[in-house]
């Protein structure tokens, strides 16, 4: 047995790594698919709550803030103890909290219950980090964290399509069939490899493979050594104005069910329409995989390769987001009819409308360039940090994100409010997001500056492992 009290499932062969990879993976996207979840839903959870739609967004926002900080515990009792029982318990307390919000008969309950999910959320990001890096080498890093970022994204995406979809007529529904899967998540951690920590280290590879184990662990004395690591400081900071752009994209459904609505469409198919449109404009994280590859190609060649490939994506993307917010688009779908029929339909126009073509066209390079900063962020802190610091930092880094998230997610809502006046919708709400996407460009400043102090940190790390390879020691 474990610490934990959970069975110990050593193992380790090859189907049983890729096993274990592919649930970590899939659970990544899970606490995602929460998070994307109620957005989609704002009016349906407000009017059968009887409060205004801005206070159900506020939720969201707390939530990303809740999750961040919950994340930060998390991942410091992580990076010193057995790892599976802390990703098991964060599972079923999330899973919990998402049964709770969708059982709410009140607005009160609703919110205690987001914010319990999002307690265990905090688990999963940042303790999952730490084990997946261990089960990586520096080589390939780029690429199996585009996988991981990847998953974020497409479950970010799932809950934006489960909750307009499956929602429209029903907003408690999606939430108890995610706290379900949250359930099976619990019981697939059971047989997951129990990684060592550092196995994925060419410096440690001998040590541990004679026996030895690295049992080098966190403590308080390390925080400001950590943090005074000049590449940690602009990993973590960026997140701060990133996340406020990417923090208002969850409106992204409300903008084109705002734009269905003017062209007189239900607010029931318009809900379908603007989470579909969203879905779909989404699809170019997908490319994160490309930026992963060049990230990993680029750093074979330099050190400050990840960094740079982050700072390029980061800015080009700026006006690709601008166009898409204003280019207008026609939405003709059938009112009123089911929603496998108005799905279809919005497919169709993809193929049959120019402007919805050109708008998916834009969409798929903004997020194509922008999915490029996820696993070179995901890969440098892992490269930049030894293998007991790398859920803390990761965990800082998302507590950053998470308040750069609420920021943009709550302030966008009031910001839309304030241009009703000027700009009647949704004219307001494609004004209110262009603006916030200027926030992407502190964040390029940021990588380019990473790429600077990159090289002499990473060869620290190596040089502190390779040290470190004569003092393993080897099990009693």
């Amino acid at each position: 047995m474990t610490g934990g009290g959970v069975p110990a499932v050593r193992g380790g062969g090859g189907l049983h790594r890729l096993y274990s990879v592919v649930v970590f993976v899939i659970l990544a996207s899970l606490d995602n698919v929460a998070i994307g979840l109620v957005p989609p839903l704002y009016r349906p959870v407000a009017d059968a709550l009887r409060v205004g739609e801005s206070v159900v967004g506020l939720v969201t926002a707390v939530s990303f803030l809740v999750s961040a900080v919950a994340a930060v515990a998390w991942a410091y009792v992580g990076d010193r103890a057995n790892r599976k029982p802390l990703l098991m318990a964060g599972t079923l307390i999330w899973a919990a909290g998402t049964a709770g919000s969708g059982l709410a008969r009140d607005y009160l309950v609703f919110f205690a219950a987001e914010v319990l999910a999002a307690i265990g959320l905090g688990a999963v990001g940042s303790v999952g980090f730490s084990v997946v890096t261990d089960l990586i080498s520096p080589r390939r890093r780029g690429l199996v964290m585009s996988f991981w970022g990847l998953s974020q994204g497409v479950g970010t995406l799932a809950g934006t399509l489960v909750g307009g979809l499956l929602g429209a007529t029903d907003w408690r529904r999606p939430f108890l069939l995610l706290s379900a899967v949250g359930l099976a998540a619990t019981v697939a951690y059971l047989f997951t490899y129990d990684i060592r920590r550092g196995a994925s280290e060419p410096e440690l590879a001998g040590a541990l493979a004679a026996g030895g184990d690295y049992d080098y662990r966190i403590s308080r004395a390390d925080l400001p050594g950590i943090v005074g690591r000049r590449t940690n400081l602009w990993l973590i900071l960026q997140g701060l104005p990133a996340q406020a752009a990417f923090g208002s994209l969850v409106w992204l459904p409300v903008l084109f069910q705002e734009r269905a609505e003017a062209q007189g469409i239900s607010s029931a198919t318009a809900i379908v329409v603007g989470s579909v449109f969203a879905t779909l404009f989404q699809l170019g994280g997908v490319l994160s995989i490309v930026g992963g590859l060049v990230g990993d190609a680029l750093q074979r060649r330099t050190p400050r390769g990840r960094a740079l490939v982050a700072a390029v994506g980061i800015l080009a993307a700026v006006p690709f987001y601008l166009v898409l917010f204003f280019v207008p688009i026609r939405i003709d779908v059938p009112d009123g009819a089911g929603t496998g029929t108005v799905v279809g339909a919005v497919l169709r126009s993809v193929l049959t409308e120019p402007s919805v073509g050109l708008s998916l066209l834009t969409a798929l390079l903004a997020l194509a360039l922008t999915s490029a900063n996820s696993p070179n962020w995901f890969a440098l802190i892992a490269d930049v940090n030894p293998p007991e610091h790398r859920g803390t930092v990761y965990s800082l880094g998302n507590l950053v994100n998470g308040v750069g998230r609420a920021a943009g997610n709550g302030l966008v809502g009031a910001v839309f409010q304030g241009l009703r006046g000027a700009f009647p919708p949704p004219l307001n709400f494609a004004v209110g997001l262009a603006a916030f996407q200027l926030f992407f460009v502190p964040t390029g400043v940021m990588y380019w500056l990473a790429a600077r102090s990159s090289p002499r940190d990473i060869a620290a790390v190596r040089d502190l492992l390779g040290e470190r390879a004569g003092e393993v020691r080897r099990p009693a």
